[in-house]
């Protein structure tokens, strides 16, 4: 289906989900895997016009959200060696770890660089020999071949300076995590396109097959949402889960052959800490020992103590659909995006700065 986005189209749409709701007659709640889809759907309003019972929540979708203290904790040392440079994307500067975060060490006289992509950080090392550049490799599928292919360019380029200190982190694994939990109650997932351009669809087939649970990729237009919900609402009355392809134009079923063989080039799967959800079993990256002299916890290894401060901020709740931001009791009042507590209202996906930029807004409605 050609991907539009027009009112006809989207009025059609929500007709067919409200006969569907009303056929199916049970409360719902669909997750929004993809942070920058929460964004999408408020934005469009969708949340407004969507039947009572069909709740929409969103999931760990955010990568700047789901990165744990520790790494931050490391990055922040690393920052205030002399010999280092911190390569990292802007939204990395505010996050906090255990008591302070890189905008303070920053202030402080680390430096640390504002980069829009892994090889402006291997540029930088280029222009600064005589220090380590180090640059913070976060973010899931959509952005680890760019960083395995920055290591791939940097050793073809005999750089003995350019590191990573990597967080990276894979979407299905996550899934099957939170559907163990007692604490996430949904009834289907809108997957990640951008994610899925990567991994292709076919990757999220252990969520319909083996957890029994309708899925569908979508894209970032409202008809493209309304499609993927519709059908979710689909597979729920036919009672036969399945992974529907809403994003047809740009994902296909083997997702980005090209991108997956830099990877795993660069990377094998490994566990990783995920902020509020904890350890997920082969859901992270971690680099090949064929490529480990570009891992800066290889090269110069930390020992950290640093004890964790209590806050009240709910960020793992959030990010596991368990609650709305609001619900939170830090949200607008302690936390808010000129000052942040968690990580969920850092990043421009964040789901907290998303409910706190749009969620007190009157609505115009998704075709106005």
């Amino acid at each position: 289906m050609k991907e539009i986005n027009d009112k006809r189209d989207c009025e059609q749409l929500l007709d067919k989900i409200y006969g569907l709701a009303e056929r199916i007659g049970r409360p719902l709640r669909f997750m929004e895997v993809c942070g920058t889809h929460t964004v999408a759907i408020f934005r469009a309003g969708l949340r407004q016009i969507l039947p009572p019972f069909l709740t929409l929540v969103s999931g760990p979708g955010c990568p700047v959200c789901v990165t744990p203290d520790e790494y931050m904790d490391k990055a922040i040392a690393y920052a205030k060696r002399d010999d280092i440079i911190i390569a990292t994307f802007g939204d990395m500067l505010k996050v906090p770890g255990s008591s302070s975060d890189l905008s303070t060490a920053k202030a402080e006289g680390a430096d640390i660089r504002i980069v829009y992509s892994p090889m402006d950080a291997l540029s930088l090392a280029k222009e600064n020999p005589e220090k380590k550049t180090v640059f913070l490799a976060v973010g899931f599928e959509t952005t680890a071949p760019t960083a395995a292919a920055a290591v791939i360019a940097a050793k073809r380029q005999g750089l003995k300076n350019f590191f990573m200190l990597s967080a990276h982190k894979l979407v299905p694994p996550v899934l099957r995590a939170l559907m163990s939990d007692c604490d996430v109650k949904v009834d289907g997932f809108i997957l990640p396109g951008h994610v899925a351009v990567v991994t292709g669809a076919a990757a999220f087939r252990f969520v319909a097959d083996e957890l029994q649970t309708p899925c569908a990729v979508a894209g970032f237009n409202a008809s493209s949402l309304l499609r993927a919900i519709c059908r979710l609402l689909m597979q729920i009355d036919g009672k036969k889960p399945i992974v529907a392809n809403e994003y047809k134009s740009v994902v296909n079923d083997e997702g980005n052959k090209v991108s997956a063989e830099i990877m795993s080039e660069v990377y094998e799967v490994a566990p990783a800490l995920w902020r509020g959800i904890g350890e997920i079993r082969d859901s992270g990256l971690k680099m090949r020992r064929e490529y480990a002299g570009f891992d800066i916890e290889t090269i110069l290894p930390l020992r950290l103590d640093v004890k964790k401060k209590k806050t009240a901020c709910r960020c793992g709740d959030v990010l596991k659909g368990a609650i709305n931001p609001p619900e939170c009791p830090l949200f607008s009042t302690a936390c808010h995006p000129t000052r942040a507590v968690g990580p969920c209202m850092v990043s421009v996906e964040g789901v907290c700065a998303a409910w706190y930029k749009y969620g007190r807004e009157n609505f115009r409605g998704a075709f106005n």
